[in-house]
């Protein structure tokens, strides 16, 4: 039940307890007039009734006249201020709104790390058989740092070649047979018109004994029949030839775009044989490269890395609250052995992790002895200096997000809820947009023992 609920159902059980005592006092005493007046007449009136109450009921209308004075006040103390809370004024932090110079920057701990960075992973996985260059050591491009051992690559490797040699062989099979029928069709042309003219002499001879009633016209016709076969052979033969030459060129073309495919399988399997020997692909200083010889490496593992010796960058995690206000080029000082190093954002990860993103910055000049790993207090600059009406930066925007505050009276015995509008901030103060004038006190404290609250009685208690 509410605490309203509560209330109300205290006050009606007062007054209807109330109502229903003085209904039986009123019913006693008509009983006592009457009985009176059945004697002499008059004899009542002149009669003076005493009103005894017992200790209980007195107990009952004192606990009824608490609650209801209890419930009445804090109706009244609800409606006319919210829901409030007690707080000892002594566990909050009480901070001055100020007029000031609000230097828009935010602080940073960057880490050191190289400016560049190249990763070795193995292409193909196998066993570690050779570790040639110790972790930390400077290398070259191409230098020869580990020897690893793949025996089903190995088998791949000449499967295909087997394979390649095959195709090979089909080929030249292919290409004898091709010049073979070219050669055939040409034997048979040459034998074809070599018919041709024989019977082409042997009419025009028949034709000159004709003449001369030597010969008889059906030995002309035969050799004229005979020569028309001849021709139309050659037609055939002609035609023959040139499907033949098209089909066996179209299918050798395939054979060599097959072995051609081959081929180029065959130079990858090559190659990844040949990446088992792991060399630096660029120059640099390897780092994290703890392989053992006898170690199984998968195939992508990650065996270590290759980082610029002479480039280094600073890497910082921010609070995503500022992701919208980050760009790149953005100025940046660091403090190293009491000397500024100046920055600039180079690089910036949209990627959100627990409330944080991270920003990579370079440096105007490469300084000098500084490690990998090292970390340096850095001031990001995101904006010009302003003067603005500036309140202390403290724990309650995580609670409020800037959209209300708990300001403190004049007599300092109560703190109101307001709403307000913040800006920028930084490690020291918050921007005040609307809402608090200059000398106003609020509570910068963390709001979560009231976050619910209206308002918050002050004591010292």
């Amino acid at each position: 039940m509410s605490w309203h609920a509560s209330c109300y159902f205290i006050i009606n059980r007062t007054i209807a307890t109330g109502r229903d005592h003085f209904v039986e006092k009123i019913s006693k005493l008509r009983d006592t007039h009457t009985t009176a007046g059945l004697g002499v007449s008059g004899q009542g009136m002149d009669r003076r009734i005493e009103k005894k109450l017992s200790r209980k009921q007195l107990v009952l209308y004192a606990a009824g006249a608490l609650a209801v004075l209890a419930c009445a006040w804090w109706v009244f103390d609800t409606l006319a201020g919210g829901r409030s809370l007690t707080v000892n004024s002594q566990r909050v932090a009480i901070s001055s709104v100020t007029t000031g110079t609000y230097e828009d920057f935010i602080p940073l701990r960057g880490r050191l790390v190289p400016s560049s960075t190249v990763y070795l992973d193995a292409i193909e996985g196998g066993r570690v058989e050779q570790v040639l260059v110790e972790d930390g050591e400077l290398v070259e491009a191409g230098d020869l740092i580990a020897v690893l051992s793949n025996t089903n690559l190995q088998l791949e490797v000449l499967g295909r070649e087997a394979a390649v040699t095959e195709q090979l062989n089909n080929l030249r099979t292919i290409e004898l047979q091709l010049e073979q029928n070219r050669l055939a069709h040409k034997r048979n042309l040459v034998e074809i018109d070599y018919q041709i003219t024989r019977l082409e002499r042997e009419i025009a001879r028949q034709r000159e004994l004709l003449g001369e009633n030597l010969v008889s016209q059906s030995t002309i016709d035969n050799l004229e029949d005979e020569l028309t076969y001849y021709r139309n052979r050659r037609q055939v033969t002609l035609e023959s030839q040139a499907t033949d030459a098209r089909m066996q060129e179209a299918q050798l073309q395939q054979l060599r775009d097959a072995g051609e495919q081959l081929q180029a399988g065959l130079g990858f399997a090559r190659k990844n044989l040949e990446d088992l020997n792991v060399r630096a692909p660029v120059a640099g200083k390897l780092s994290g490269f703890n392989i053992e010889i006898g170690q199984s490496i998968t195939r992508g593992g990650r065996l270590g890395q290759i980082d610029d010796p002479d480039g280094s960058k600073l890497n910082a995690r921010i609070d995503e609250y500022y992701l919208g206000r980050v760009d790149l080029e953005l100025p940046a000082i660091a403090e190293h052995n009491r000397q500024e190093l100046e920055l600039r954002v180079s690089k910036i990860y949209p990627q959100v992790k627990e409330g944080n993103f991270e920003v990579d910055m370079t440096f105007a000049e490469q300084p000098d002895g500084l490690r990998r790993g090292q970390t340096l207090q850095t001031r990001l600059t995101l904006g010009d200096n302003t003067d603005a009406i500036l309140i202390p930066n403290g724990a309650f925007y995580q609670e409020t997000g800037g959209n209300w505050v708990f300001v403190v009276t004049p007599d300092g015995s109560e703190a109101v809820k307001r709403t307000v509008r913040l800006g920028r901030r930084n490690s020291d103060f918050i921007e005040v947009l609307d809402g608090l004038e200059p000398g106003e006190r609020v509570i910068t404290s963390p709001y979560t023992s009231f976050v619910g609250m209206d308002r918050l009685s002050l004591n010292d208690d």
